[in-house]
């Protein structure tokens, strides 16, 4: 089937919404947040996402059967602005793509790169069908160009199929310039933790595995027992495989993980709840080689970052140079990476708990 493509302009969204596309099952409708931002809701049988097609294409909410799986944060909608701190609380954001993490005293680079709020004055709808079956997605392009330093073009896309609770997440990056240059990347993605889930993951839960880091960013305050915490989760990572309501995430708990790939490239993360369902998300190692955990449970705040697939490990650019974690893309090379998310029912959970657990044999 050829694929239909709507391009979008900001004349489009107005306060009220309306329905810009219907296939199927499937929706799209634009409107304007309070804020001016403008925002495409993607509907289908089991739920919906919010897409910022001009904002950083974040996703801003996932709801699937019945729940939002989106982090709970102090913004009720998302706030016209470039400034990290300033808009968080969505469920995805780019993160990079000319440095990624948070920055030491030395490092130039803004908290987490120039991506998560870049403003995109390329977006586009489009419908039609893969090996998956039907769906609409969103899509834009970001060019991002410095004299004398960087010019690439970022092209992500979002897809969700008709039937189904888990959407697809794309990135293509590609360098512009004549000389190659540094990248780093992160799909900073940012679910709702429950009391008392389970984390269920592809990855050998040892010291030696899954490790805590134990430098505290400028931006975090932690109280007195903090240090106390790390150093036991340091010892027994195993202690947060369970959420439970006593465990001091707070302000926030990073976790560096080494993923086991299956056959076919993927591994595999979720949260499962007391019911059996299970929030879930899946990408390929051998293109975002650092699986960095990130939870944060305030009163303020409740995010379970149970993976944030990267290309380094969010120490900023300078430390992550010194670790020979800052990767290359050559003068016209594209970087890509796919990822995919949502929710599994109770079935679909415990068959993925058996094939995780098959895998780490």
């Amino acid at each position: 089937m050829t694929n239909t493509t709507i391009t979008l302009s900001q004349s489009m969204f107005e306060g009220r919404e309306r329905v810009l596309v219907e296939h199927g099952a499937l929706t799209a409708g634009a409107f304007l947040y309070e804020s001016g931002v403008a925002a495409l809701r993607l509907s289908n049988e089991l739920g919906e996402l919010i897409v910022l097609p001009f904002q950083g294409q974040q996703i801003w909410s996932a709801s699937f059967r019945g729940r939002n799986i989106t982090m709970r944060s102090m913004f009720d909608e998302p706030r016209a602005t470039r400034s990290y701190l300033e808009t968080y609380g969505g469920f995805l954001l780019h993160c990079g793509f000319t440095a990624m993490g948070v920055p030491e005293a030395a490092d130039t680079h803004p908290l987490h790169g120039e991506l998560p709020n870049a403003p995109y004055h390329s977006a586009f709808l489009v419908t039609g069908s893969d090996a998956r079956g039907e769906f609409i997605g969103v899509g834009g392009v970001y060019q991002h160009t410095m004299a004398f330093s960087f010019n690439y073009r970022a092209e992500p896309l979002v897809k969700l199929y008709a039937g189904s609770s888990i959407f697809s997440i794309e990135l293509a990056v590609t360098n512009l310039k004549r000389t190659s240059m540094d990248y780093m990347y992160m799909a900073h993605v940012n679910f709702r933790p429950v009391d008392n889930g389970r984390l269920v993951y592809s990855a050998p839960c040892t010291p030696e595995h899954v490790r805590v880091r134990t430098s505290i960013p400028s931006h975090v305050r932690p109280g007195p027992e903090y240090a106390a915490f790390l150093g036991e989760l340091s010892q027994h990572p195993e202690r947060h495989n369970v959420l439970r309501p006593g465990l001091a995430f707070d302000p926030e708990v990073v976790f560096f993980i080494d993923y086991v790939a299956d056959t076919d490239g993927w591994a595999h993360t979720m949260q499962v709840h007391p019911d059996g369902s299970a929030d879930y998300i899946r990408h390929k190692p051998v293109q975002l080689d650092k699986g960095v955990r990130w939870i944060c449970r305030t009163p303020d705040q409740d995010a379970l970052g149970m993976v944030l697939p990267s290309t380094a490990e969010p120490e900023g650019f300078l430390a992550e140079k010194a670790k020979g974690n800052v990767k290359q893309l050559a003068a016209g090379e594209t970087y890509r990476c796919v990822m995919e998310a949502g929710v599994l029912t109770a079935d679909e959970a415990r068959k993925m708990e058996q094939q995780i657990a098959e895998l780490l044999k």
